[in-house]
């Protein structure tokens, strides 16, 4: 194995010309760059100086070692300079888990924002329900979480996770377009008035289907959920086939197909889904994972809420 040392110490007596001025420029004593210069010589079995009375000049072999030690040593000189910059917070990647219409709304503003701000930190992204996004950080497969609260969730004040607030999302009902409250203009329904219709909505253990059922047991009645899908395109499909009313986040309506449906706003707060970035406690400091909270909560809808955990 050759040693990079040796290689710096080669590539000095090609640019001085002496082994003397190669010492100096190393802040090395001239017997020791002789010394490190004969162990390379050993350990590519080549001689690779020759010695004139002017100073020295390489052998062929020596220019050969020469031009890899150039690329070697450029190679070292970027990794070092990327380590430094990742010790002071300047490079480095960020792993961030984000269910899909976080990823549309806050995630992806924030990546473009920091390609501005702080353009040595990758994002890569990974698209994960609220309730996966959580176990992700606090395992370390992800170092950021976008999620919203539900059922079974770690408690705002759960000492593993510090949080940011980021925005608080209404659900929107989507009717039929024949259904009995879909000439109500753009008036809001309350959900004690859907108690007797079929429901589509969200499979149990997505967050959006805890929001559901807790409106409608705050209304006073257990939905009849017969149509299950994650994917809120299919459950407004559903909806225009007349297959059932649904609540669907607000952001998630945005830029879909909306004909056959008459969408309404809920009078019921807590038809809401309140959204965040999780990280681990004591990691909201970090110099990579500060500057992606930040933009996240820069990205956030206006009227977001304040900040926990970045100070």
């Amino acid at each position: 194995m050759i040693d990079a040392r040796r290689l710096r110490t080669l590539r000095a007596v090609a640019d001085h010309r002496t082994v003397t001025a190669a010492a100096a420029a190393l802040y090395l004593t001239p017997s020791a760059v002789s010394q490190q210069l004969a162990a390379l010589e050993h350990e590519t079995g080549h001689r690779l100086l020759e010695r004139g009375g002017r100073g020295v000049q390489l052998t062929p072999v020596g220019e050969i070692l020469l031009a890899h030690a150039n690329t070697v040593l450029a190679q070292l000189e970027r990794a070092e300079a990327e380590l430094a910059a990742y010790t002071s917070g300047a490079a480095g990647e960020v792993t961030v888990a984000s269910f899909a219409t976080g990823i549309a709304l806050v995630l992806a503003p924030a990546i473009a924002a920091l390609a501005g701000t702080a353009p040595g930190i990758r994002v890569r992204v990974r698209d994960a329900e609220g309730d996966e996004s959580l176990p992700m950080v606090l395992d370390g497969r992800a170092g950021i979480a976008v999620a919203v609260e539900y059922r079974g969730a770690p408690r705002a004040d759960d000492q593993r996770l510090s949080r940011v607030p980021l925005y608080a999302e209404p659900f929107d009902a989507v009717l039929p377009s024949g259904h009995r409250l879909a000439d109500a203009g753009t008036g809001s329904v309350r959900v004690a008035d859907l108690a007797g219709e079929t429901w589509i909505g969200p499979y149990p253990g997505n967050p959006c289907h805890d929001v559901v059922v807790l409106a409608c047991e705050y209304a006073g009645f257990q939905p009849r959920l017969e149509h299950s899908s994650d994917d809120f395109r299919a459950v407004v499909a559903l909806a225009a086939a007349g297959a059932g009313v649904a609540l669907v986040p607000r952001s998630a309506l945005r830029d879909m197909d909306l004909s056959g449906v008459a969408v309404r706003p809920v009078d019921d707060v807590v038809a809401t889904r309140r959204v965040f970035a999780a990280v681990r406690r004591g990691a909201e400091e970090h110099p990579l994972l500060r500057p992606v909270l930040e933009a996240l909560r820069e990205a956030a809808p206006e009227g977001a809420g304040g900040t926990d955990g970045i100070g």
